[in-house]
């Protein structure tokens, strides 16, 4: 029961990530505008205290103007103290007089360095108001080199921690694809051979009832029998290629599709009618026959769920171009809404009551991720159905495989 429970947590989580996601990015903006809030609550103290060295510093040129004796400690502990804020003294025409902790470009000149001051002045006015000292003399300045990097910090060190964190979460999620991959192949491949033993003692006993007098009588049921076995060599031969690569080829896709209805047609609802067009018969595609034939069949059966066992399914292959082959595969079900339209794929999503939700994801990569194509909901209208759209390769398109599987 705890097991249980835990699955059906997991897979809760993983339908809901969308939500997660949207939490997380909430909890994100929070930590970063209060970082932002603090670093400028910050950067505000340490203006209001550079203003006030600023005026301490304009009153000690404004009380040394007017005394002149015992100055040492106004230059000594006050003026002279003044290491970091940029100031320039100017007179009554704006001209610059006197300058401090302004860095000039090494052996300039003194048009280079009136320049600069004047740059400078221009930028100090569009900052703060200036100090008046007496005369009509004024005293500019503006933010410390310190106070400068501090109002930047923030977002230097969240575009850190941003590329930090995707970095991590790419690594991560590769990781855990990685494993992920490696157990469902194990897993699948476990499948395939235990389904070895079972599966060749029922041929054997096929071929015992086709030898035997109960051949006449029963030649349908034994027959019925037979394709259901070989369905299960199907099946088998699927899992095997679970995590290998596949041989992709130049198939007929009508064909492909025609077995694949021939064998759905008795083992579905019978108030279930299955059309495909009949204008496609030598449109050929590259692709693995077996592979694709379970794409189509997990699509059909997701159809038939979505009609509930009556309704109608069209199928039709097209040639779009030396490219590409689209098949578009529509029922007459229930419909979505757009919002669905990429859920549908995700792993553990489905509507039924039982079920595991893999049969879309499984399309989704056999298609994507060896016949380097495309699966998607074309279009959906609720109440009256659903078209799903696979794009092929055509045989004059060659395919480039990449170092994945399916899983």
């Amino acid at each position: 029961m705890k097991s249980t429970f835990q699955d059906l947590t997991t897979l809760d989580f993983y339908n809901n990530k969308g939500n997660v996601k949207w939490i997380i990015f909430g909890f994100s903006l929070v930590i970063s505008f209060g970082s932002i809030y603090y670093t400028n609550t910050l950067v505000e103290e340490l203006k209001e205290r550079e203003r006030r060295q600023v005026d301490l510093y304009a009153s000690a040129l404004e009380y040394a103007s007017v005394n002149t004796d015992n100055l040492t400690f106004i230059f000594q502990d006050i003026i002279q103290e003044n290491r970091s804020i940029p100031v320039i003294t100017t007179d009554a025409n704006g001209n610059p007089l006197e300058y401090k902790n302004i860095k000039f470009k090494k052996n300039s000149s003194e048009d280079e360095i009136e320049r600069q001051l004047r740059a400078e002045l221009a930028e100090m006015k569009a900052l703060y108001e200036p100090i008046k000292l007496l005369d009509d003399y004024f005293i500019y300045y503006r933010n410390s080199e310190l106070l400068t990097r501090l109002k930047y910090y923030p977002y230097v060190q969240l575009s850190v921690i941003l590329v930090f964190g995707l970095l991590a979460y790419a690594l991560f999620n590769q990781s855990k694809v990685a494993e992920q991959n490696r157990l469902w192949a194990g897993l699948t491949k476990e499948t395939a051979h235990q389904l070895g033993t079972p599966l060749a003692s029922l041929m054997a006993w096929i071929d015992y009832f086709k030898n035997s007098p109960v051949w006449e009588e029963n030649k349908e049921v034994i027959m019925e029998l037979d394709k259901d076995v070989k369905k299960l060599q199907v099946v088998t031969e699927r899992f095997s290629n679970i995590g290998s690569t596949p041989i992709i080829k130049a198939e007929n896709v009508f064909k492909a599709v025609e077995e694949t209805i021939s064998y759905l047609r008795p083992r579905i609802s019978s108030k279930v009618e299955i059309h495909l067009n009949s204008h496609a018969e030598h449109i050929e595609a590259l692709l693995n026959k077996p592979l694709f034939e379970w794409v189509v069949e997990n699509i059909c059966k997701n159809a038939v769920d979505a009609m509930k066992g009556q309704g109608t399914i069209h199928i039709d292959i097209v040639k779009e171009s030396e490219r590409f082959v689209f098949i578009d595969i529509a029922d007459t079900g229930k419909g979505m809404e757009k919002g669905m339209f990429k859920k549908v794929f995700n792993p553990g999503f489905t509507t039924r009551k039982r079920g595991w939700g893999l049969g879309l994801t499984l399309a989704k990569r056999i298609i994507e991720g060896y016949h380097q194509g495309r699966v998607f909901v074309n279009s959906s209208e609720l109440g009256k159905g659903t078209t799903f759209r696979i794009v092929l390769r055509g045989v004059s398109e060659p395919v480039q495989f990449k170092e994945e599987t399916i899983w």
